[in-house]
């Protein structure tokens, strides 16, 4: 599976000048984690995530101290540039998904930017939309295999799935086993193909 066949095209962004509570409201209102900061180009500029906006904006309770606290108040984040991560992870339209997982689980992060080779970003890859694809139904997956098969002159393959999991079976000594297997492969959610002999 690329990227470009699972993520979200439409990128939720904001702009370094956005201000921290409008900010916070498109998170909330499009029930994201997190949205690249692009410019006028929409060339990305950073990230910005639920963590980066509320990290200094609710102050400390003195109801939970015994004694209140003296400190002079802090000035607190106003715009998007103040908190976003200048160094944001990327990744591009054509990388494996397999990569953009391990990316993303080693960096603990929800969802990365896609970005093109002009630094301009084409859409976000989040977690959701991996699980979204796997958790099509056998049926579907079978249906979508099925159609692939046919597009490219393979249509006399029996298809089987189980658990995102394929079963080819074609033709006695077919000589586009692999052929097969790699077209049932490129099919998003699809987690396993084998070719019984």
């Amino acid at each position: 599976m690329l990227v470009r066949e699972v993520m979200t095209r439409e990128a939720v962004t904001v702009t370094p000048q956005t201000s921290v509570k409008d900010a916070l409201t498109v998170l909330e209102q499009h029930r994201i984690t997190a949205a690249p900061v692009v410019d006028a180009e929409l060339r990305i500029q950073g990230v910005v995530s639920e963590v980066d906006l509320i990290r200094d904006l609710v102050p400390t309770d003195q109801r939970t101290h015994a004694w209140p606290n003296q400190q002079a108040p802090t000035d607190r984040p106003r715009s998007v540039v103040d908190v976003m991560t200048t160094l944001p992870v990327t990744v591009g339209p054509n990388t494996d998904v397999a990569a953009a997982i391990e990316l993303m689980t080693t960096l603990n992060i929800k969802s990365v930017p896609v970005v093109g080779h002009d630094h301009r970003v084409l859409g976000m890859l989040s977690r959701s939309d991996i699980v979204r694809v796997l958790a099509q139904s056998d049926d579907e997956l079978e249906r979508q295999v099925d159609a692939v098969l046919a597009e490219v002159g393979l249509g006399d393959w029996e298809v089987t799935v189980t658990d995102g999991a394929v079963q080819l079976t074609g033709p006695e000594d077919s000589p586009y086993r692999m052929t097969a297997r790699a077209v049932a492969e490129s099919v998003p959610g699809v987690v396993d193909v084998q070719v019984r002999p």
